[in-house]
């Protein structure tokens, strides 16, 4: 992945509106990963990631940015909110389960990859097991007697046409299927689940499944016998290999409500915990080695994307040296209304191409006019300014609410076609919007 910093931002231009500022920051820290690995390889150790911090208010675009850019990159790619964790000797998560989860991701990521690579050659195969079980080969004859009766091949290859016809699918087979014992669960406590998951597995290796005959039909089958020939193509080892090393050196981790673990009085009582956290992830941060149960894991190339409101606290509030480890600070700006009329048609998962699609399901045609996504538009500055601002996400309320009835009643629905202005968002919203009690819990 070689995309140049004005690439990345017209990728994300497809998604994301505005945030100019945040996109290319992220732009030039992919582009920066890219350079890192043009370098001779003693250099290349030496270049840390600038890692981000993004502040700005909720529902603005930063975990949006980020996921798109993992995507962008095929990178393995995380987001975990910074107040789930505490410090050790606490009872919750510690943050050492960041790269553990990253890992396990980067791990089934890339079993994905290699099962599309093989998944011809594993469904063939099935399809020859499955061909044996139908049409046992015959016993082997003496040598003088002459073959007067069909070959067993043309039989065959009549009965794997049959197969891909799928006229066979009703037709029912005896499989062999290894029985997977699981031992039950050892550990409850939170934050064990790491420790009772290696239990488990190990108890599962000294108590391996048996195989059990099961009766189960052509259609089903065929996926059974494809599944079992995909683990016998992949080799395990070099996935979990090379999960590791995409994890050291693309792994990204978005790091959300930062800000809740900032202090902004140093002293005793609840907030020690929080900065607890903080120096637990200094460590991951700089870059230090996990223990996983795919090997060590080094976090010195990881990209960690820090985000917050930081409504009650500031960036400043963090200890000095988690500060120092994240350089590049970029502020992401409040959405206007004109922010949201762009939301609302522009990006190629836009809310109401989505609501089109879901309804055209249905049968149903749902036109908007302009002058309807100007008021709904309108109608989400209005809210966020009277209550909590939650940016793009108060679109989704004001959508539901005025999509209700038509969605309720859609497969029941005479009417096929609805075509809905501002009149319409007017008479669906207007006594919500003026009662102030009402519109709290309803948008």
């Amino acid at each position: 992945m070689n995309f140049t910093p004005q690439q990345i931002v017209s990728e994300l231009d497809k998604y994301v509106i505005g945030q100019s500022a945040a996109k290319h920051a992220v732009a030039i820290a992919l582009r920066t990963r890219w350079r890192r690995q043009q370098l001779s390889e003693d250099l290349r150790d030496e270049v840390m990631p600038k890692n981000i911090i993004m502040i700005g208010p909720t529902g603005v675009g930063k975990t949006e940015i980020s996921r798109r850019l993992a995507r962008l990159s095929q990178a393995p790619f995380i987001k975990v909110e910074a107040s789930k964790f505490t410090e050790v000797g606490y009872v919750g998560r510690d943050v050492e389960s960041i790269v553990r989860d990253l890992t396990q991701f980067a791990v089934n990521m890339l079993k994905e990859e290699r099962t599309h690579l093989v998944r011809e050659k594993a469904v063939y195969q099935a399809e020859e097991r499955l061909l044996d079980l139908l049409l046992p080969p015959p016993p082997p004859r003496p040598s003088y007697e002459t073959a007067a009766e069909p070959r067993p091949t043309d039989t065959r290859e009549r009965l794997r046409t049959q197969l891909k016809e799928g006229k066979l699918d009703d037709r029912q087979v005896e499989l062999d299927v290894k029985e997977k014992v699981m031992p039950v669960g050892v550990i409850s406590n939170v934050g064990m689940e790491d420790l009772e998951m290696n239990l488990k597995e190990m108890l599962s290796g000294i108590f391996p499944g048996k195989n059990k005959k099961r009766k189960v039909k052509v259609k089903d089958a065929i996926n059974i016998l494809a599944e079992e020939e995909v683990q016998k193509l992949i080799d395990i080892d070099d996935v979990y290999k090379e999960a590791v090393t995409r994890v050291e050196q693309s792994g990204i981790v978005f790091l959300d409500e930062i800000d809740k673990i900032a202090s902004r009085e140093k002293g005793h009582g609840p907030d020690v915990s929080r900065e607890g956290v903080q120096r637990d992830l200094l460590p991951i941060v700089e870059g230090t080695t996990v223990t996983t149960k795919y090997g060590p894991v080094r976090t010195d190339h990881i990209l960690f994307i820090a985000a917050g409101a930081f409504h009650v606290s500031k960036p400043s509030d963090l200890i000095p040296e988690l500060q120092g480890r994240f350089p590049i600070r970029v502020e992401l700006d409040s959405l206007k209304e004109g922010d949201f009329i762009r939301i609302l048609t522009e990006p190629r998962n836009a809310l109401l191409k989505q609501y089109t699609a879901m309804l055209k399901t249905e049968g149903i045609d749902i036109k908007f006019t302009e002058d309807a996504i100007s008021e709904i538009a309108s109608t989400a500055v209005a809210v966020n300014e009277r209550m909590e601002n939650i940016g793009a996400r108060r679109l989704f309320t004001i959508m539901e609410k005025l999509l209700d009835d038509i969605s309720f009643n859609a497969p029941d629905s005479v009417e096929r076609s609805f075509n809905i202005d501002a009149a319409y968002v007017n008479d669906r919203l207007s006594d919500i919007i003026k009662d102030q009690d009402l519109s709290k819990y309803i948008l």
